[in-house]
């Protein structure tokens, strides 16, 4: 049996020709090459299949924790009490000029669960609040929004 050390030489005379046809599979590396390439790719079909609906509700809430959080900055900073409501198709800062901040959805479907009224100020410490955020194209998606009164707003997901 010969073997390929150093100072050996090759039976077939093509040697560098004649190794790869003496191959018979692949090696560890090219097997887990094939992998790290179909994990890749499973995940990126999973993310492209992730719920439109969940998505935007996912930025909605993000939205509306940084109105919420601006509408606490601009009260603490005028002095002016400044209150939030939902209204038919979006909601309303009451406290601000008009134009301070945006009263529209993104999305038309997205809804808030009850009738809130949230205080922001403009004390820098307000008490525990929450708002639940609906889509109205599937009734069961639901995101909270709340606060302890002393951290920013933040999104979290709805368990009744």
């Amino acid at each position: 049996m010969q073997t390929l050390a150093a100072g050996n030489k090759p039976a077939c005379l093509c040697w560098p020709a004649c190794r790869f046809n003496q191959s018979a599979g692949f090696t560890l590396l090219e097997l887990l090459v094939v992998i790290a390439i179909m994990a890749v790719a499973t995940a990126g079909v999973s993310l492209a299949m992730r719920d439109s609906s969940q998505v935007q509700l996912e930025r909605e809430g993000e939205r509306l924790a940084a109105l919420f959080e601006a509408a606490r900055a601009r009260s603490r900073v005028s002095g002016v009490p400044v209150r939030w409501h939902a209204r038919q198709g979006g909601f309303r800062f009451e406290g601000l000029t008009p134009p301070a901040l945006p009263d529209q959805w993104l999305e038309p479907t997205t809804s808030v669960v009850g009738e809130v009224e949230l205080q922001l100020g403009p004390e820098p410490i307000i008490g525990p609040q929450e708002v639940v955020l609906m889509s109205q194209n599937k009734p069961d998606l639901r995101l909270r929004l709340a606060t302890d009164g002393l951290r920013p707003f933040s999104v979290q997901s709805f368990n009744p």
